[in-house]
């Protein structure tokens, strides 16, 4: 039974572009919000984008992803997504999805209690 599975990771050259697809159970997608969190070696994991699955209201880390990533929904399929365009070096990590939304709006904490097991994202210059 999956709670929340990505995929879609890989391996670009810079300013390709990627699809992140995350499926989550039911009653996980219609909780609050889902977001993508990516964490590179050595680093701390950090929050890219959120979605409010019940009103489509999205939120970014500007600084990070600003004007080259995406997230949207797909309520038939329980399926949120990260479009990716643009890539640089700097985005390769492993690629979280996360559902269930605890701590303070904007949901880009690390406040969610549910994870997936993550997906490699690899821009190669």
């Amino acid at each position: 039974q999956v709670q929340v599975a990505e995929s879609g990771g890989g391996s670009v050259q810079a300013g390709g572009s990627l699809r992140l697809s995350c499926a989550a159970s039911a009653y996980l997608y219609t909780s609050n919000s889902m977001g993508w969190f990516r964490q590179a070696p050595g680093k701390e994991r950090e929050g890219v984008a959120a979605i409010y699955t019940g009103g489509g209201d999205r939120y970014y880390a500007d600084s990070l992803v600003k004007g080259r990533f995406t997230i949207s929904q797909d309520d038939a399929k329980n399926t949120v997504y990260l479009q990716m365009n643009s890539l640089k070096p700097e985005d390769t990590a492993m690629y979280y999805c996360a559902a269930e939304y605890t701590g303070r709006y904007p949901p880009l904490e690390n406040a969610y209690n549910y994870w997936g097991q993550g997906t490699q994202v690899t821009v190669s210059s």
